[in-house]
């Protein structure tokens, strides 16, 4: 969560909780086939896409700025050209998010996104240039039109309906229609460029991104191996997170099923000519290094249980079980008895309108009757808090507001989503906010990739002590530079580490 000017975080959600756009697709071998691909980037693509970008980086944690930045432009650009839609790079903007999610997409207009979390998992250059090409073999496939028209059908319900329905099966639609609909048209294609493509939709932007990958002269199996990392960086999530929410990755969400995708990359690579071309190791391990990685204590960080927000001074801690995810404009919780996010808004030294404001923003332009506002005291912090009753497709649920205020100019809330009767699963999140003193928000510290070269006598478990993680060091290691629970090291060879970083 971002620390933004006085006026606070408005409460919208864009599309953080509908990443998708590298899902894993399971389906059958994979056949080469003849796929229809625009030919030229249009005027209103064009203005589409120029309009919809302040909208993605926004939700994304805007542009990453270090050096990194400038190498996946030219590299995307060079990949882009491959699909026809421009000769010219110039008319591509590839952009490095500032994201600690492991995700890419595309929108039509010649917009191309990668995270640096995403990044920091490549081991090459080509890896690089085939989830790119990926990306841009959706537009060039038309797919996001085909998704936004399916969308518009179905009405693009926004805010906590796409973040917090599935903890209560309400699969028709927020609580019976709260939220209202997204009307603004760049957030439409900022939304669509983030929502899941069909099995169909996946294994042709998979196709495409392989052809490109053999064009540019790149070896059209580093799409297969990028994607082994991402199936083992899954099983990884899913280990330390226990198997609860946040056990898939927001691009793994749609449909989890790596290994098939793996095997149907590793075919279409085939069926290309094989493997040979340019990987590039040594130059993406040379950018690589230094990047941002994990959590921005700029935007707060996740730890285990706990979210800390070293500038906002705050901290909280979430239930066994539940699994958080930092956004630019909240956190995200959620678990099987709940769906929660805490973000901020305007304050103006009135709490009751505070809450009243929150519960409107939520409601849209349905209308909810809040319980009155009860007061209390969370670890020194005077707290106010009220729950509605609404009704849904799967029945009727609570939505809580749980505020805090935390100066006569500054407040922050839970927004809460349960059955019924059943609010009282958060009551230990609720109770966990407390401010952090200056020396423990002084010891919050970033973590960042650190590339070092093997020595004699290196092993995987002497390497993995080096990681900045208190659990999991040589499976994070391992994952990080795609090998095997077997493999030696060998005395030169290049490899990544997660190190703390000064801040």
């Amino acid at each position: 969560m971002t620390r933004k000017k006085k006026k606070g975080l408005a409460i919208k959600l864009v599309a953080s909780a509908a990443l998708g756009s590298l899902a894993f697709t399971g389906v059958a071998d994979a056949q080469l086939k003849a796929i229809q691909t625009a030919t030229s980037i249009s005027a209103t693509d064009r203005k589409q896409g120029s309009e919809a970008h302040p909208e993605l980086m926004a939700e994304f944690g805007g542009a990453y700025t270090g050096p990194q930045a400038s190498y996946v432009n030219r590299i995307g650009q060079n990949i882009a050209v491959q699909s026809g839609l421009s000769r010219s790079p110039s008319d591509f903007t590839v952009t490095l998010l500032n994201s600690p999610v492991n995700n890419a997409f595309a929108i039509p207009g010649g917009y191309v996104y990668v995270t640096r979390q995403l990044m920091a998992l490549m081991n090459d250059e080509a890896e690089l240039a085939g989830v790119l090409g990926h990306e841009v073999g959706h537009v060039a496939a038309r797919h996001s039109k085909k998704r936004q028209s399916a969308a518009t059908r179905n009405q693009i319900l926004g805010v906590l309906g796409a973040v917090l329905g599935g903890a209560i099966g309400d699969n028709g639609g927020l609580l019976g229609g709260l939220g209202g609909l997204l009307q603004n048209n760049a957030m439409q294609v900022a939304q669509m460029a983030t929502l899941g493509f069909s099995r169909g939709q996946e294994l042709e932007a998979d196709q495409l991104g392989v052809q490109y990958l053999r064009s540019a002269g790149y070896d059209p199996m580093a799409l297969s191996t990028m994607l082994a990392s991402l199936a083992n960086q899954t099983s990884l999530e899913a280990r330390l997170a226990g198997g609860d929410a946040r056990s898939l990755p927001e691009w793994a969400s749609t449909h989890p099923d790596p290994a098939s995708r793996v095997r149907n990359a590793e075919t279409l690579a085939t069926r290309v000519g094989g493997a040979g071309g340019k990987r590039n190791a040594d130059a993406f391990l040379a950018s690589v290094d230094n990047v941002l990685y994990g959590d921005d204590p700029a935007q707060g960080v996740v730890e285990g249980n706990e979210f800390l927000h070293p500038d906002l001074k705050l901290r909280f801690a979430v239930p066994n079980g539940y699994g958080m995810q930092n956004g630019a404009s909240a956190v995200m919780v959620s678990g099987n008895g709940g769906q929660a996010q805490f973000s901020t808004g305007p304050y103006s030294g009135d709490m009751n309108s505070y809450v009243s404001a929150v519960f409107k923003g939520v409601a849209g332009n349905t209308s909810i009757s809040p319980s009155s506002l009860q007061r209390t005291t969370v670890n020194g912090i005077p707290a106010y808090y009220s729950t509605a009753r609404a009704n849904s497709q799967s029945g009727q649920v609570d939505v809580t507001v749980f505020a805090y205020e935390f100066s006569r100019s500054s407040a922050f809330h839970f927004v809460a989503l349960t059955k019924a009767g059943g609010a009282s699963v958060f009551n230990s999140m609720f109770n966990s906010v407390r401010r952090l003193s200056t020396a423990e928000a002084a010891a919050i510290k970033p973590r960042r990739i650190d590339v070092v070269t093997v020595g004699r006598g290196d092993t995987v478990a002497t390497l993995a002590q080096r990681m900045a993680y208190s659990n999991y060091k040589a499976e994070r290691f391992q994952v990080l530079n795609r090998l095997s629970a077997t493999r030696r090291l060998t005395p030169g060879q290049k490899v990544k580490l997660v190190v703390y970083a000064a801040r």
